[in-house]
């Protein structure tokens, strides 16, 4: 539980403010009453051996430490079952995190001093008995006080050499970009560990770009880019110095920090021959106050938050530069391909049967479609479901027998053996007439009311509308004059959150949903007002299982980021924060429970798909999918043991979406696997009953339309088939 501003901790700390939050709990800063300074207080909420071992050796490592560029404990207490905590130093100022995003790339005599402060500290801890290894040197964990004095923070994932073994405070210690291969478990770690994180500290410091990955280099993968390349005013000296300190082998870096300092130092003649202590330009008194000491979920005291999972992960400080671009004629070559790629063009338009079927096959449905083309081989659906499991069945592991109500349980039982039968008996519930005479009537497929709610273009601009599952009862919703969509249902299916104005369906990769707001009305399409109206955009909502918040996706700070709002009250919070290379956070889902959110991440320019809980702590990487493949459109099993998530190739013209599916518990030791069901398909959404799946899907004309289908691919129905857009498919829970 999160310590109130006022409390007074083990009757001596009085707490002040909360600088960050993590998984296992929170820093704060404090002041201690009986000397009367400001101290930082970092607790650690988990209490198990294992949790309570590493707090306590982080402990002892830092309180045995003296040094004038690291902070010292000066307190370490136990208080029964809330949790423990350690009391050490409170560096005010910024970190080099900060200053690079306040002004850009640092100077190089900035670098050199920083360089060379940091190399003392390393000196004082490499040469310890035994020896300490940081493991986590980056931009962040380098703190700069108002008078300029730089220290070398957060001990979180340090570690003792004792001999040939090695005691570590954190499971896990690699940042991409700053962590050299060793790091990742490719050889043991040793002291030019550090001296290669420092080094990319400094290169991303005077480029205000991360390196290329140490294990990407290693397994050569890519290549470094030379520091001059990317900042040229660096002299030669001081960029091959701080190249060999990231040489991939640690044979050709620097072998002791003493070594690097000296390098650093010899660069420039005015930095060859000062004594230490080093000390750099302070950051303005006008930025120091507000700017520099604001709370954030990022490291703001002596050490960083902590996260349920120890993995360090430093994020772009600003924006790389953008290349100058090269105005040059263009080769004749690229001439006679323009001129090649119109002609394909005008042929597919009017002339098809002029092309080879080899050639229409190759493009793209969304390209056909434009064209207005027919494809060469159209695919049937499945008529019949398989006669033994399928990988669908196996990877959801959902029980396969229908129920008339949808049960979600944090320990469903679980019979993955079970396989439908194409013909889907009906499930009979009994009503009562107004003269009380029972009459029988079917159960609806899926369970809930039978009905999908979705997003159509078919009158020129979308809007929702809402239709049975026998493809019956055709209903608009909205008619908005800036158009709708985007619908989710309440847990109950009395009302839908839905957006406006919406001109056009959005891509992962696109930004359509300019100044869109949230919007609530009842099933009917009454009762339609405003959730939201602040300036920027508001989309991608979700309802919450029980009904009382909807989370969604917001560029209202700039950046697209998620936020929940609560309906009772109003409040907004928000959850996540694009910085570093985070560049979006979008695509909110929630889990079963409530406890939980799957969402997407854009991160090094690729789609990832993360988690988090429903308050924005413990943020995980459910897969890794690499550069080449996006993954996105999250969505939770009605038994919260998975998550699935469409995935596509990056860059192939005639990729087509697929479904991806993945235990929640297995993040870390399995990959995703891919469902063998029908594709495109994008989309997805869980009848109330768990055993169908609405989602969309294209023919082989390109035209979106809306499917429905068993959760094994089984009974494929087309349920649209308008010559528009349709799109954004949501099942209709039963009251």
């Amino acid at each position: 539980m999160t310590l109130e501003r006022g409390t007074l901790l083990h009757k001596r700390y009085r707490i002040v403010e909360i600088l960050g939050q993590g998984g296992m709990g929170s820093v704060y800063r404090a002041v201690d009453e009986n000397l009367g300074v400001d101290v930082a207080v970092k607790e650690n909420l988990f209490t198990t051996d294992e949790y309570a071992r590493q707090f306590r050796l982080e402990a002892v490592i830092l309180a045995n430490l003296r040094h004038p560029n690291l902070p010292r404990v000066t307190d370490h207490f136990v208080i029964g079952d809330q949790g423990q905590y350690l009391v050490m130093d409170y560096i005010e100022g910024e970190d080099l995190r900060q200053r690079m995003e306040r002004q850009g790339n640092i100077l190089e005599d900035e670098a050199i001093l920083l360089g060379a402060s940091i190399c003392d500290a390393l000196t004082y801890l490499h040469t310890r008995k035994p020896p300490i290894l940081h493991r986590d040197i980056k931009p962040g964990n380098v703190k700069i006080t108002p008078d300029g004095h730089v220290f070398l923070v957060d001990f979180g994932l340090a570690k003792v050499l004792h001999g040939s073994q090695a005691t570590t405070t954190g499971a896990r210690a690699m940042t991409p970009g700053y962590s050299p291969p060793e790091q990742y478990g490719t050889a043991r770690t040793d002291p030019r560990t550090d001296i290669y994180s420092l080094g990319a500290t400094l290169y991303a410091s005077l480029t205000g770009i991360i390196p290329e990955d140490g294990l990407a280099r290693a397994m050569d993968n890519t290549q470094l880019t030379p520091l001059r390349k990317r900042n040229s005013k660096i002299s030669r000296r001081l960029a091959a110095a701080i190249e060999k300190a990231m040489g991939i082998d640690p044979a050709d870096r620097f072998q002791t920090a003493e070594e690097f300092k000296r390098a650093l130092l010899g660069s420039k003649s005015k930095t060859q021959r000062l004594p230490g202590e080093y000390v750099i330009q302070p950051a303005p008194v006008e930025s120091g106050s507000s700017e520099i000491q604001k709370p954030a979920q990022k490291d703001s005291a002596s050490l960083s938050p902590l996260s349920q999972e120890p993995v360090s992960e430093e994020l772009p400080v600003f924006k790389p530069p953008k290349r100058r671009k090269k105005f040059r004629l263009l080769p004749a070559f690229l001439l006679i391909l323009f001129l090649l790629a119109a002609s394909l063009v005008g042929l597919a338009r009017f002339a098809p049967h002029l092309l080879p079927p080899v050639v229409m096959d190759a493009l793209p449905p969304q390209v056909v479609f434009f064209l207005g083309v027919p494809a060469s081989t159209p695919a049937a659906p499945p008529t019949s479901m398989p006669a033994s499991p399928t990988p669908m069945e196996a990877a959801l592991t959902v029980t396969s027998a229908l129920s008339p109500t949808p049960t979600l349980t944090p320990e469903p039982t679980l019979t993955p053996t079970l396989t439908p039968t194409p013909t889907l008996p009906p499930v009979i519930e009994i009503t009562a007439t107004p003269e009380n005479t029972p009459v029988l009537l079917p159960t609806p497929t899926g369970g809930g009311t039978g009905q999908i709610a979705f997003a159509s273009a078919r009158t020129g601009i979308p809007q929702i509308y809402l239709v049975n599952l026998d493809q019956t009862g055709l209903t608009p919703l909205t008619n908005m004059q800036e158009g709708a969509c985007q619908p989710s249902w309440s847990p109950d299916g009395s009302q839908l959150v839905f957006i406006s104005p919406c001109l056009a369906r959005g891509d992962i990769s696109q930004n359509v949903y300019n100044n869109s707001s949230l919007y609530i009305m009842n099933a009917d399409g009454s009762g339609q007002k405003p959730l939201t109206s602040v300036p920027g955009s508001d989309f991608d909502p979700a309802w919450s299982p029980d009904g009382k918040r909807i989370a969604f996706t917001s560029l209202r700070n700039g950046y697209k980021d998620i936020y929940v709002l609560t309906l009772e009250t109003g409040a907004i919070i928000q959850l996540t924060d694009v910085g570093s290379n985070v560049q979006e956070n979008s695509q909110p889902a929630w889990s079963p429970f409530g406890n939980q959110i799957a969402y997407t991440v854009k991160r090094f320019n690729a789609y990832q798909v993360w988690v988090m809980s429903d308050t924005g702590e413990g943020k995980v990487q459910i897969a890794r999918s690499g550069q080449r493949l996006w993954d996105y459109l999250p969505l939770w099993s009605p038994d919260g043991e998975m998550i699935l998530f469409s995935q596509r190739e990056v860059g192939v013209a005639t990729s087509r979406p697929w479904l991806m599916s993945i235990r929640y518990a297995d993040r870390d030791t399995k990959d995703p696997v891919r469902l063998e069901l029908p594709r495109p398909i994008e989309d997805v959404e869980f009848s109330p009953d768990g055993q169908w799946i609405v989602c969309e899907s294209s023919d082989n004309q390109g035209n979106r339309d809306i499917y429905f289908m068993t959760i094994t691919g089984a009974n494929r129905t087309r349920l649209t088939e308008d010559p528009a857009l349709d799109f954004d498919p949501a099942w209709r829970p039963a009251p």
